[in-house]
């Protein structure tokens, strides 16, 4: 088999590693890869969808795998589909899951899926109205895509409206020309996946992420700053729960609104008093979710998501290795805001020797005999262990072995795994 995975970060190093390891495989492209990735893939550059197209049908690609939501909200599936290319990923009718909250919403309202009571607006005028008769904290939200940065919860009225103002002045471009307003849910959130092939589904795994930027999730949020594989909360009945309540229902929903859904479905959720409630739905793997989730995976990755884009998915329960897996990001001195670029990094090939860890690439790029960070978000340290604390340990110790003068990590993820 040979596969094109599409992105260039560290959930597509990820995905890459893990589905090298599968006897199905034999060649995986990367468009257009990173500084890592071709560890495990060739890289090559394709400029857009029919570039893509071309490049699959004169390689005789048997499968693609989209990682980024923005090709998906695009129509990449789409347009590959139409060209008779296996592709693992939503069409782009059924991408608004993640590409609209206002469609999300809409869907859950109609169909009972537990979710945030909310309110769809396109003026700020009326959006200020709202907001003088809701209790605070309130949560504002862009309703495009913004890079994991348009959601607010605003504590103050004042910051509401400052919001507000803010969202519809352009502050996340053409994303915040419309905004959700909903209530704050109290909780502990997690992330849960599930694989689909626009009949049926099948669980995938959950995460806990860190998206403050600082120790303590202090800070301002950014893409994530690291996670770990399963969460402590996520019980067998909870996840069945998850399943029955929110993803199945789902997934008849778009089945009967037209746009079956095929794909990863990746639920945010809070876990309420009540139950989990659904907080926004993405379209895609997680990152940097992925990283810990290709740890833990103890199955022929390539097979399941072939088998799912053929609207095949295989109904047995995905397996996974017994312990946790734990990804620690280290990110650019600065980032979220303004960071440098061009930074080398030394000391990886010491700190991949630690046992059970493997540094997944992000915001890289190989300069001659040189890794260079290029980006905000630049390196994924993951590691395997009986526990979220032996596998905390594992990747900080790999970390520490890590000589870049220029990144920093939080020192804490998985605080709230190893405090249960």
């Amino acid at each position: 088999m040979k596969i094109l995975v599409i992105g260039s970060g560290g959930r597509e190093h990820a995905l890459c590693f893990r589905l090298s390891k599968s006897p199905r495989v034999e060649k995986i492209y990367c468009a257009p890869g990173n500084g890592g990735i071709s560890q495990h893939a060739e890289c090559v550059t394709l400029d857009d969808f029919p570039t893509i197209a071309n490049f699959c049908k004169n390689q005789a690609i048997d499968l693609v795998v989209v990682g980024p939501e923005q090709y998906l909200v695009d129509g990449l599936a789409d347009f590959l589909r139409a060209e008779n290319i296996v592709v693992f990923g939503p069409s782009q009718k059924a991408a608004q899951l993640e590409g609209s909250k206002g469609f999300m919403k809409d869907i859950c309202h109609k169909y009972n899926i537990p979710t945030a009571k909310y309110a769809r607006f396109s003026n700020a005028k009326d959006a200020k109205e709202y907001l003088a008769q809701q209790t605070l904290p309130i949560v504002i939200k862009a309703d495009g895509l913004a890079a994991g940065k348009g959601v607010i919860i605003a504590q103050q009225r004042e910051e509401a409206e400052q919001t507000v103002d803010e969202m519809f002045s352009g502050k996340f471009g053409s994303a915040g020309n419309e905004i959700i307003i909903e209530e704050f849910m109290q909780g502990e959130e997690i992330s849960f996946f599930a694989l689909c092939d626009g009949k049926t589904a099948v669980e995938f795994g959950s995460a806990q992420d860190h998206k403050a930027v600082g120790d303590g999730d202090t800070g301002p949020n950014t893409g994530g700053m690291g996670a770990y594989t399963p969460a402590p909360i996520a019980t067998p009945d909870l996840r069945a729960h998850i399943m029955q309540e929110i993803i199945f229902p789902t997934l008849k929903a778009m089945q009967q609104e037209g746009m079956p859904y095929e794909g990863v479905l990746f639920a945010g959720l809070m876990i309420t008093k009540s139950g989990p409630r659904l907080i926004e739905f993405n379209c895609r793997f997680g990152d940097p979710e992925t990283q810990s989730l290709m740890m833990l995976l103890d199955d022929d990755l390539a097979e399941i998501l072939f088998e799912a884009a053929k609207g095949k998915l295989l109904t047995r329960p995905v397996k996974f290795h017994s312990g946790a897996a734990l990804c620690v990001v280290m990110a650019a001195e600065g980032y979220p805001g303004e960071y440098v670029k061009n930074t080398e990094i030394k000391g990886l090939n010491e700190a991949a020797k630690v046992t059970d860890v493997e540094i997944f690439h992000a915001g890289t790029k190989a300069s001659a005999d040189k890794i260079l960070a290029i980006g905000g978000r630049v390196l994924g340290v993951t590691a395997f262990g009986k526990d979220v604390k032996t596998a905390q340990a594992l990747a900080y110790q790999a970390v520490d072995k890590i000589d870049w003068q220029a990144g920093f990590c939080r020192r804490d993820i998985g605080w709230r795994a190893i405090e249960v």
